[in-house]
């Protein structure tokens, strides 16, 4: 299955944003899934700490000037492109003067979350799909990788369900050590409800919290990773027993190949 497409949607990729776990991920992931033959697209958000210069970012204007609607208000989409040229591969940036101009990412400068952190996942998700139908480009898996992304599961299998590039489109959601404390806004379930999506779809996040949130990307992907050795106990239970496929964490060293067996699965499926 070297030809299939695959689309990566990720919170944080290095050198963009600080090494970590899951950008160091982010970052080597598709190179490496590049280089054992499938065709990627890779997407993350355009955190206002991004260095625009220095990372030479600059706005794709054809795919740029759509109006996205969250919670009844008008939120112009801006794309990004920077390329990292010793893999070979663009990155895309979802940007919004609202939601991603800011020095920050997730958190402010005294360390607490950002109350309309749910409206900028919305936007976000939104954002992807919105620009990969642009390019005109359908994607065979979708992974999804940190909790910004967990409503990208539920919009690619009920809001864009029947768009020809998407209906065929397996999506696979990566678990990390990525929990947050307390809950997103407490209107979440209402903002989605306004989106179309159906009540019984989004219940589980009347109580917004992580391991809600991760529920919800569970239920309606095709299969689970679990990026991290020690993710939240809660979201690990209730994955194993969720009935889809779940790959184990995977070393440094393994995770590339192991990964690309697991999309096999899936798209076998």
């Amino acid at each position: 299955m070297e030809n299939k497409k695959v689309l990566f949607v990720s919170q944080e990729i290095t050198p963009y944003l600080p090494e970590s776990e899951l950008s160091l991920i982010g970052r080597n992931l598709p190179q490496g899934i590049q280089e054992l033959g499938r065709e990627i697209r890779t997407f993350m958000p355009r955190f206002g700490c991004i260095n625009e210069r220095r990372n030479q970012l600059h706005e794709v204007i054809r795919l740029s000037g759509m109006n996205l609607i969250i919670d009844d208000t008008d939120h112009p989409l801006i794309i990004k492109v920077a390329s990292i040229q010793a893999a070979r591969m663009q990155v895309y940036f979802i940007d919004n003067e609202d939601y991603f101009h800011r020095k920050y990412t997730l958190k402010d400068s005294k360390s607490k979350y950002f109350d309309d952190n749910d409206e900028r996942a919305i936007f976000f998700t939104r954002g992807v799909v919105e620009t990969v139908k642009k390019l005109q480009w359908a994607p065979d898996l979708i992974h999804c990788q940190g909790w910004f992304t967990a409503m990208l599961p539920l919009y690619i299998k009920k809001y864009y369900h029947d768009d020809p590039l998407f209906m065929n489109a397996k999506v696979v959601t990566s678990v990390y050590k990525d929990a947050f404390t307390g809950q997103l806004d407490s209107r979440l379930a209402q903002k989605l409800e306004w989106d179309g999506h159906a009540i019984a779809d989004i219940e589980v996040v009347n109580t917004p919290s992580y391991a809600n949130l991760m529920k919800l990307a569970i239920n309606f992907s095709d299969g689970v990773i679990f990026g991290s050795e020690a993710i939240d106990q809660e979201v690990k239970a209730y994955a194993e027993v969720s009935g889809i496929p779940v790959l184990q964490h995977q070393t440094e060293e393994m995770y590339v190949k192991a990964y690309s067996d697991f999309y096999d699965t899936i798209l076998s499926e």
